[in-house]
Formats: structure tokens, C-alpha cells, sequence
């Protein structure tokens, strides 16, 4: 794939994924329950969660229009669902009354990760700069 068809999809990926982050995560729990929430009924665990994804799921919106200037963001999405993802498949497996998340939340979580890593393999492997370009900037504060 060439770069402009993957900024394209990468564009859209991030734009489909924060439609799914602000207006899908709480329908999800309640018309699948076993496999996208953890407790019965309105938990604050849930509203946590809702309201964690629906804000990342506007500063993916945000990073839609320029992709290529957050990176960072990107990465933390793609880490922070494999982390979550794989957290959540050990419990799964670990208590018997959630393995409706291995068929839910789990692999929707790995898939975010896939789809964006695939997409922008820059924030895939992002490393940490040892000195920041702006880092100029703090020194003339102090």
C-alpha cells in the first residue's frame, strides 16, 4: 500500500473507531452484555470505562485530520488495547462467568490494535525522543 492510500485509511480507521469509542461502547453492554460488560447492570466500572473510551474516541476524531502529527496518541491506542485486551482475556479464561468476553471486547480490542499498527507502523514502534524538540522551550521557562 502506498502512503497516501494509508493515510486515507488511517484517516478513516481513526474517524470509524471514535464513532465506535463515543456513540457504540454503551449500546454495546447493553445489547451484549456478556460479552462487553463486566457487571450487571449500570456499574460505576462502567461508566468509567464509557467515559474513558468516549473521550479517547474524541481525540482520535481530532487526530483523523492529521494522523502523522499524533503519533503518540495513535500509539497509546494501539498499546493500551493490547494491554487492556490481553488483561481481559486472562480473566476471562480465569473466571468461567466471563468467557463471553473472549468473543467480544477481547478481540475488538486486538483488532484496534491490528488495524491502527498495520496502518501507522510509526506509532506502532514509537520510541521515546532522548531530547524533545521543544526542549528549548522549557529551558527558557526556567
Amino acid at each position: 500500500m502506498n502512503e497516501i492510500d494509508r493515510l486515507k485509511y488511517l484517516r478513516l480507521a481513526l474517524r470509524a473507531l471514535a464513532a465506535v469509542f463515543v456513540l457504540g461502547v454503551y449500546p454495546l453492554t447493553v445489547l451484549w452484555p456478556s460479552g462487553w460488560s463486566w457487571h450487571a447492570g449500570q456499574s460505576e466500572y462502567l461508566q468509567m470505562i464509557i467515559g474513558i473510551y468516549a473521550t479517547l474516541g474524541v481525540f482520535l476524531w481530532l487526530a483523523s485530520n492529521a494522523p502523522e502529527r499524533h503519533q503518540g496518541l495513535i500509539s497509546f491506542t494501539i498499546w493500551s488495547s493490547v494491554v487492556h485486551g490481553a488483561t481481559m482475556a486472562v480473566q476471562s479464561v480465569a473466571d468461567p462467568r466471563h468467557t463471553g468476553h473472549l468473543y467480544g471486547d477481547v478481540p475488538a480490542l486486538f483488532a484496534v490494535a491490528a488495524v491502527l499498527g498495520w496502518l501507522s507502523p510509526r506509532a506502532l514502534t514509537l520510541k521515546f525522543a532522548r531530547n524533545p524538540p521543544d526542549a528549548h522551550v522549557a529551558e527558557s521557562i526556567t
